[in-house]
């Protein structure tokens, strides 16, 4: 699937709601004061710092031991919002901003949650089996270090948008602009640069998780969205706890009183600045592979004219 280029003046707004980049930067920041202000409470009680590791950072963040995961599972889903230090947490906030607010623009709202869990979830997986499977990497596995951070959800979400579109500018007035795939091969080199001298099981989940946001986005276009459970999950239990506004189920098709080979007449819509709205905030949303034939050709012909 091509994504033509077109022209928009409205792009999701950080401030907007259920904006999918604002809440993942919402819960890492979350996380990281909670941390960091029971680091201080530990700090002022003249408590020694590897009691504050051991009792508070420890149940944050994902052991490579398989015994010591089996007393807190949920460290797969906690440790990818996980950050110790500021830099780190600011690395991870900024690429994710760079990465994830193209794919918003470009595949819409829903996806990039998905595909920041993903990520995660797969780079996690490969940690523990790496280090469990190759214990000869690791001179004892109890005492190799934990695995935390949104590195491996980053790379998913850099490595799924590249796939998606490796040829879209950034910064177009400098020379025609910075095509995506080398801001992508320089956020790998840094990765992997800051990753050379320490546990190879984070290495290789690193990029099991970037495989994985490539194989996303070779699905999606094939027509397998492997977000859609997560999405219609989430409206589930929207629906639940708020039955005032219930989701329509997209998957029903509609019902017409006839069936033709042909179109028995095709509408030419008038070019009006509400519609191109209406279309262009369906593609923040759903994406663009989710317009029907007749919203693309009115957004074909709205590109060559200026409302």
């Amino acid at each position: 699937m091509s994504t033509p280029s077109y022209k928009t003046n409205r792009k999701i707004l950080l401030g907007q709601d259920n904006n999918a980049l604002v809440l993942l930067f919402a819960i890492n920041a979350l996380v990281f004061v909670l941390i960091n202000f029971l680091k201080i409470v530990y700090f002022l009680s003249d408590i020694p710092m590897e009691f504050f590791y051991k009792q508070i950072l420890n149940w944050f963040t994902l052991p490579a031991a398989m015994d010591s995961l089996a007393t807190k599972p949920w460290t797969i889903l906690v440790y990818m919002f996980t950050h110790h230090s500021i830099w780190h947490l600011l690395s991870s906030v900024l690429w994710l901003w760079c990465f994830g607010f193209i794919l918003q623009d470009l595949a819409g709202n829903n996806k990039l949650i998905p595909i920041y869990l993903y990520g995660g979830f797969v780079g996690a997986v490969f940690f523990v089996l790496i280090n469990n499977l190759f214990p000869v990497l690791e001179r004892n596995i109890a005492l190799t270090e934990p695995m935390l951070g949104a590195g491996a959800a980053v790379m998913a979400v850099a490595v799924a948008t590249t796939t998606l579109a490796p040829d879209y500018r950034l910064f177009p007035l400098i020379n025609g602009g910075i095509p995506l795939w080398v801001v992508t091969l320089i956020f790998v080199a840094i990765d992997f640069a800051t990753l050379a001298s320490g546990n190879a099981g984070i290495g290789a989940g690193h990029l099991a998780a970037g495989a994985m946001g490539f194989f996303f986005i070779r699905q999606m276009r094939r027509g397998k969205d492997w977000s859609a459970w997560m999405i219609h999950l989430v409206n589930w239990l929207d629906d639940l706890f708020s039955p005032e506004k219930k989701h329509k189920n997209k998957s029903q098709k509609e019902k017409h009183f006839y069936r033709a080979e042909r179109k028995p007449f095709e509408k030419i819509s008038n070019i009006t600045q509400q519609k191109l709205d209406t279309i262009l905030d369906k593609i923040n949303q759903q994406g663009y592979q989710f317009l029907t034939d007749e919203e693309k050709e009115f957004l074909k012909r709205a590109s060559n004219e200026d409302l």
